[in-house]
């Protein structure tokens, strides 16, 4: 079946950004254990990728987040300013695709470890992304928020696996958006791409490959994801929480380095990389991340949130690479920042150093890796196939390092300097405790393991390890094919259009606030309007 991408557009402000928690089941309690996200600091210029969708028939900018598995959507019962500040799911409005679990008494909340927060209720509600729809889909309706949003995105839809939803534990039968197509079978196969840009287009495909950026798709590397052990007592089996996969090593300038992860006996004795659209930058451990700045001459930590400073007229490569022949190298203009404005011959720099997280998620990839690699995630296949990741770099990993000339001028071009001055004195590296394991680990997690429930329906036939080369692709005009309600395969061919749509207002009504941007996103097409934004998730 061939499926829609996403055209890209870019915007760049600076905003004040929460600081993310991932959350898991409590076993005991049904409440969520908030394990803090990897940090970052405010002052730096990040980019949300968002695309265009129909709640009730009524279109919304939604946070795409790789990093998380819930929808959700600020609601007109939400009356802070910061919820007033964007389009709000109309309550008022009686959507006939509306269904209320438990009297709208289901309680919904997610936090962040800046304080910020928002709390709902559950409901369901049709979903539409493109002209992939998925009706009753559970989501959240936020009542009460504090978190900064911005770009008129109005909430998040989360690509993440069930086991790390929110919204599952509370309501049956309330699987997250992408859990939900891959198993009613909607799609022709489980499977979603993400192409990111910076400044250009992009496309973010359901079902299939855009073989318009990934040209060839026999050299894309596919790495399994690592399963976890339950949280608690919740469930006998290991299962998978997140889009994390092994990283085998790091560079500088060809220098090597082998991780030291966290927790060894959970992951095997190697560090996870969690991959994650919602957030900036690159973040490791403080013991990778300091042997990574010991290639840098007179780089230095400069704060305490795990911030470095290098020379700006540094000239070297990073890169990370994962099993065999995945390995993305990120030039001086993808890692250095900005300069401090009081020390304006050094540079911050990625990536940051963070904490140990409980869940033994060692490295965080964000924003920085999506737009130097395409990603490829495929959920997997009860009883017969693991969820994998491919990886098709659009760099030369051979490439030579770019002369300080390139660096100065894509800082200046960027406007990049940083309003802060650094300490004037060497900061010692801090040490932390290590908390608990987050997981039971009596339940064993096997690399490798092929899950028999969780994953995309078993009426699949496994292509990866088969053949992937075989996996549906798209690119140029789109067929969609799709199994409708009376179980008949409808098909429909479409040009790539990009129609205005206004957001947060129901059909037939108008409203003065209404905003018409451009974007698809409406039920006849295929282009989704995905724009680099200012708000991190």
């Amino acid at each position: 079946m061939d499926l829609p991408c996403l055209l890209v557009r870019h915007q760049t402000q600076p905003h004040s950004t929460p600081l993310e928690s991932r959350l898991y089941p409590s076993p005991v309690t049904g409440e969520c254990l908030h394990l803090k996200y990897l940090p970052f600091s405010p002052d730096h210029r990040v980019r949300t990728y968002y695309v265009v969708l129909q709640a009730g028939q009524i279109s919304f900018r939604a946070a795409l987040d790789t990093g998380s598995a819930d929808f959700w959507l600020t609601s007109t019962a939400c009356t802070t300013s910061t919820c007033m500040s964007v389009p709000r799911y109309p309550l008022t409005y009686a959507s006939p695709t509306f269904v209320s679990i438990n009297n709208n008494e289901t309680a919904f909340s997610v936090s962040y470890a800046d304080g910020t927060g928002a709390s709902g209720f559950v409901a369901r509600e049709t979903v539409e992304v493109a002209n992939v729809t998925v009706a009753n889909q559970a989501f959240g309706v936020v009542t009460n928020s504090n978190i900064t949003l911005v770009s008129e995105v109005s909430g998040i839809l989360g690509l993440g696996f069930s086991r790390q939803s929110e919204i599952s534990t509370r309501a049956a039968n309330a699987t997250p958006f992408f859990s939900t197509l891959a198993q009613q079978g909607i799609l022709e196969y489980p499977i979603f791409g993400l192409s990111l840009t910076r400044n250009a287009t992009g496309t973010f495909t359901l079902g299939a490959i855009d073989v318009s950026v990934v040209q060839n798709v026999s050299q894309v590397v596919w790495n399994e994801v690592v399963s976890f052990s339950p949280v608690g007592t919740q469930t006998n089996t290991s299962g998978y929480f997140f889009w994390a996969i092994r990283m085998s090593s790091f560079a500088v300038n060809g220098t090597q380095y082998t991780p030291q992860p966290t927790y060894p006996g959970p992951s095997d004795n190697s560090s996870i990389a969690l991959l994650d659209v919602g957030t900036p930058g690159l973040y490791g451990p403080y013991q990778d991340v300091t042997r990574l700045y010991s290639s840098f001459p007179s780089s230095r930590l400069v704060d305490e949130s795990g911030q470095w400073a290098i020379p700006c007229d540094s000239s070297a490569t990073m890169s990370f690479s994962f099993g065999d022949g995945n390995t993305f190298v990120l030039e001086p203009t993808d890692y250095i920042i900005g300069p401090a404005e009081g020390n304006p011959d050094l540079c911050l720099s990625w990536p940051k150093a963070a904490p140990p997280s409980a869940d033994g998620i060692d490295w965080l990839l964000g924003t920085i890796a999506y737009v130097l690699i395409n990603f490829l995630c495929s959920y997997g296949i009860d009883y017969q196939e693991t969820p994998m990741i491919g990886l098709y770099p659009r760099n030369n990993a051979s490439a030579p390092v770019q002369p300080f000339s390139v660096v100065e001028s894509s800082l200046a071009s960027e406007s990049a300097t940083i309003a802060t001055t650094l300490p004037n004195f060497v900061l010692s590296t801090p040490t932390y405790t290590t908390p608990s394991y987050a997981f039971n680990t009596s339940v064993p997690a096997v690399y490798g393991e092929i899950a028999q429930s969780e994953l995309a329906t078993s009426t699949y036939s496994p292509l990866i390890a088969i053949n992937a080369t075989a996996l549906p692709q798209v690119t140029g005009a789109y067929t969609l094919l799709v199994t409708n309600s009376n179980g008949a395969v409808v098909t429909s061919t479409y040009q790539i259009s990009q129609p205005s749509v206004t957001l947060g207002v129901p059909p037939g009504w108008t409203s003065a606030a209404s905003r018409s941007v451009p974007g698809a996103g409406l039920a006849i097409s295929v282009l989704i309007a995905l724009v680099a934004g200012t708000w991190i998730i």
